[in-house]
């Protein structure tokens, strides 16, 4: 018996010559170095830029912890892991083999009809226990199993830079949310404001015009104004309550609190100030940050695995089988030497002809490997052109904002001019109108600028992987 275990473990160690090509990570032609206008941007904007954590607004850290809590698209992605773990775990089992256990009786009453020639003793009860191991295993002499077992894990390694990729998008997604719709509130209240001073100067026109100190038509003027902000404010409230529901789903809020009035705080752009340590590093170690290109490296592996398996399933499988037990006419004899039972067989089983059924499974396998590459070569791709777009929006998204300021300075000096002038007759009323709406207009860019700026500095974040 030590002998036959003996054979059975060298076959076992037979085995481990795997087919199909080795995985290697393809060759993609990267730049040396950044060029020398992205680096300018980056050090201009070095300490303009940070992460979420750097905006220092309470408020919006609180919605990212709940949103990576509770966040549906992520709690599905993390049960996408613990399937893919699972599937490792079963491609790993199948490498190694098999133990069976059976334990039987059997009594059974013999028809002495059935005897075409009388026996003695014939018709009477017999019994039979028996109690046997069985060990099986699959001699992977062609690598099918552990071609296996290396997509498996290259599929769980996937599921994990996927993960990472969707919590990235999710906090980039978030934030850019969350200051959208703090611009909005800005642009809103701006508008309100407006309106009470419209009609503040409508209310004090109605009194000169009762007194005969305008005209008809410098009234219908300031009336006009009045109701033309009045008209922009739906449209303001709008944006901030879709705004809003689109942020409570990002936080994974339940139907019920959807349904309900949303209240995400009363914070001001003014207080977001992102101040970071902008990264120094090659554009080589973009392909180790970003989970995103990860992830595709993973599937490409995953897939170039799968070839090896197709190879495999067109040779044959040898399966060796041994079985060790004892069986009995009497249960006190079942553990007695004369009991005593075993056996060692092999099988060879292997396709003759099947019409080219496995030569079609390799070149889909094939296929499936060549998309998973030029999927990777897209992601790269993708990858630096994000950013560079997010270094370019960095840099002209700050200059705008502070031209912008400048801007809101110069017609809020504009507008006092306007009715100084206005209220000593230099003037007509609808120079302080036009610098009225002229200077609304900028104020409302000026919220649009700050939105902007720091969607940049998030979608820098984003495209260099994550933190630093």
């Amino acid at each position: 018996m030590h002998k036959l275990v003996v054979i059975f473990c060298t076959m076992i160690a037979l085995a481990g010559c795997a087919v199909g090509p080795e995985f290697r990570s393809p060759d993609i032609s990267l730049p040396q170095q950044w060029p020398e206008q992205m680096l300018e941007i980056s050090k201009a904007e070095e300490k303009r830029l940070a992460w979420w954590a750097g905006f220092e607004d309470p408020v919006l850290k609180n919605l990212v912890n709940r949103a990576l809590d509770e966040n549906l698209e992520l709690r599905l992605q993390l049960e996408r892991i613990q399937e893919a773990r699972a599937r490792l775990g079963l491609a790993t089992a199948e490498r190694w083999p098999t133990l069976d256990g059976q334990a039987e009786a059997i009594r059974q009453k013999q028809p002495a009809a059935a005897s075409p020639v009388p026996i003695p003793g014939a018709g009477g009860t017999l019994s039979s226990f028996s109690l046997i191991g069985l060990l099986s295993y699959e001699l992977d002499l062609w690598g099918r199993l552990e071609r296996g077992r290396e997509a498996a894990t290259a599929r769980m390694e996937e599921s994990l830079f996927s993960h990472e990729a969707i919590r990235l998008n999710l906090v980039t997604d978030l934030v850019n949310t969350y200051v959208n719709l703090r611009a909005a509130e800005q642009q809103l209240a701006t508008t309100e404001q407006t309106l009470e001073s419209r009609w503040e100067t409508l209310r004090l026109q109605q009194i000169r015009y009762e007194g005969g100190l305008i005209d008809r038509l410098t009234l219908q003027q300031a009336e006009s104004e009045w109701a033309a902000t009045r008209a922009h404010l739906p449209g303001r409230r709008q944006q901030v309550r879709l705004l809003e529901s689109v942020l409570g789903v990002l936080v994974g809020m339940n139907p019920a609190e959807l349904s309900g009035d949303l209240d995400f705080g009363s914070q001001s752009l003014a207080v977001m100030r992102p101040a970071p340590d902008m990264p120094e590093f090659l554009p080589s170690e973009l392909l180790r940050r970003r989970p995103d290109i990860r992830a595709a490296e993973a599937a490409l592996a995953a897939t170039t695995a799968q070839v090896g398996v197709a190879m495999a399933e067109r040779l044959p499988r040898i399966n060796l089988a041994l079985f060790y037990g004892s069986t009995a006419a009497e249960f006190d004899n079942l553990l007695s030497g004369p009991a005593e039972t075993w056996g060692l067989g092999a099988s060879v089983l292997g396709p003759l002809v099947d019409f080219g059924r496995n030569r079609a499974r390799v070149q889909t396998a094939e296929a499936l490997r060549d998309q998973a590459e030029t999927r990777y070569r897209i992601t790269v791709q993708t990858a630096f052109r994000e950013v560079r777009d997010a270094l370019i929006l960095t840099s002209t998204a700050a200059e705008r904002e502070t031209a912008v300021r400048h801007q809101v300075d110069s017609l809020q000096e504009t507008l006092r001019l306007a009715e100084l002038r206005y209220e000593e007759g230099y003037s007509g009323f609808i120079e302080v109108l036009d610098a009225q709406r002229f200077l609304l207009n900028a104020e409302l860019s000026l919220a649009e600028a700050v939105r902007d700026r720091l969607n940049a500095a998030s979608a820098l974040f984003k495209a260099l992987g994550g933190g630093w």
